[in-house]
């Protein structure tokens, strides 16, 4: 399976690689923001979502839920470069910088109009952390480097839900 090359230019598009990125892992120290270059710019180890949806299809439908995509293969992580141009400034909340090694889970990416077509994106993490980007416009991009390992697990999210 070739790997993704993705741009968004607007807050649908975003949408989309929201999707793809959702469960991404990302250590602190594989971002940056370029003020200079009016850009931002970070590695992630993202969850290949697609891969386990067509593997639990593939799977025989009397397995258990869970169990259906193991009996097919593994689920996949892919190493994947985001960058967002246009960048004005950015923010944090909930992250340390010093901490390079730290490691931060990708809930989603989200797209607030302020002055069209300016905004502010906002990186959603688990534990309540954030990275915020003022923008002039939307333009961004999402690319796979490399292979596709086998990932430890499938992330879950059902607990999390019954407990709201």
């Amino acid at each position: 399976m070739a790997g993704l090359k993705l741009i968004a230019l607007d807050s649908e598009d975003l949408a989309v690689l929201s999707v793809h990125l959702q469960d991404a892992v990302v250590a602190v120290g594989d971002m940056t923001y370029l003020p200079k270059e009016r850009r931002f710019a970070l590695l992630a180890n993202r969850f290949d979502w697609e891969k386990a949806i067509q593997a639990e299809a593939m799977a025989d439908p009397d397995a258990p839920p869970g169990l259906a995509a193991a009996s097919v293969g593994p689920c996949v992580r892919r190493r994947a470069g985001l960058r967002f141009e246009r960048v004005l400034g950015a923010r944090l909340r909930g992250i340390d910088l010093k901490d390079k090694r730290a490691v931060l889970n990708l809930l989603a990416l989200n797209f607030t109009e302020t002055d069209a077509p300016s905004g502010t994106i906002t990186f959603l993490f688990s534990g309540g952390a954030e990275v915020q980007l003022d923008v002039e416009c939307m333009e961004a991009g999402l690319q796979d480097l490399g292979p596709a390992w086998d990932a430890k697990g499938t992330p879950c999210h059902e607990a999390e839900e019954e407990s709201r």
